[in-house]
């Protein structure tokens, strides 16, 4: 694996729209379903319409924020193509998202819900354990710490979910 050439800046927007992605339309996810008492539609639109427009939104962020450091570079030692990064944060972010989503869309509530953060949980320890491969660090803990963050913001949006569910 570790033969493999690997632009970091690339793999930078592919682990970070993967991991961002299963993160935030999880908790969105969560949120919403304890709040609403899974209104099964409104979840699932809730969902598709925030994973395509954050998909746009960080892949135009990535693009803009990469062509922003290829002009302040005065050396002109910068190689990365900002489209190409751009690019790759707006397809990873919006294929990580809809694992989430996709037992909203088969199963029915309260099992979607578990699911739903199930699978985010699964492919984030399994999005840290690749990196650790790849960058000849633990597997082990590179999937425990991705796993850890993503789980402790999975779970604050089901507290919020269900603080504003009481309200």
């Amino acid at each position: 694996m570790t033969d493999v050439l690997i632009n970091k800046e690339y793999f930078r927007s592919i682990l970070f729209g993967i991991e961002d992605s299963l993160v935030s339309t999880t908790g969105l996810i969560a949120g919403i379903s304890v709040g609403s008492s899974d209104n099964r539609e409104f979840v699932l639109l809730a969902g598709l319409v925030a994973v395509s427009i954050e998909a746009v939104s960080m892949g135009a962020g990535e693009y803009l924020s990469d062509d922003a450091v290829r002009d302040l570079d005065k050396l002109k030692r910068y190689r990365e193509n900002p489209f190409l990064s751009g690019t790759l944060m707006l397809i990873s972010y919006f294929l990580a998202g809809l694992i989430p989503l996709a037992p909203i869309a088969f199963t029915n509530y309260p099992a979607s819900l578990w699911l739903s953060v199930f699978l985010a949980l699964i492919f984030l320890f399994l999005l840290g354990f690749v990196k650790g491969r790849i960058s000849n660090t633990s597997p082990f803990k590179g999937g425990l710490k991705i796993l850890f963050v993503g789980g402790i913001s999975t779970l604050l949006g089901l507290v919020v979910g269900r603080f504003f569910s009481l309200i």
